[in-house]
């Protein structure tokens, strides 16, 4: 679920991928991530714990729509101007591994999703969906 809270805690310090090595950003065109940072950094705070970078597509954006998580349309008076196809963002673990499930999960960049995702989806399962290594 989108979230601009107005007071975000301070970022943590640095975090480490899936693959073990430095978090890499995810993407800043739109601004993604817990912080608005452009990485898939998470703490305590993070209760959506959005940690795995996709590349959002228009079936991931209607089927999430679908289970009440509107990523397309624009908010405004937050400064949102909703996700496309082809769009990086930080996305909920769950709501990745839900997606998947169902056949519907995005593409992951594994260099720049968090290693805290490994505690609620399986390695495997993500490498399955990578786009940055062959």
């Amino acid at each position: 679920m989108f979230d601009n809270t107005s007071e975000k805690p301070q970022k943590p310090q640095k975090q480490l991928n899936v693959l073990g090595t430095d978090l890499e950003v995810c993407g800043t065109d739109p601004m993604t991530g817990f912080y608005r940072d452009g990485c898939c950094n998470t703490d305590n705070d993070d209760v959506g714990t959005h940690t795995v970078c996709v590349i959002v597509t228009d079936k991931f954006l209607n089927y999430s729509k679908s289970r009440g998580n509107d990523l397309s349309t624009p908010i405004p008076q937050y400064g949102f101007e909703g996700l496309k196809a082809g769009d990086p963002w930080c996305l909920c673990a769950l709501r990745w591994k839900e997606a998947k499930s169902e056949g519907f999960a995005p593409r992951v960049k594994l260099t720049a999703t968090n290693r805290k995702t490994l505690e609620f989806v399986d390695l495997d399962d993500l490498k399955e969906h990578q786009i940055d290594l062959n």
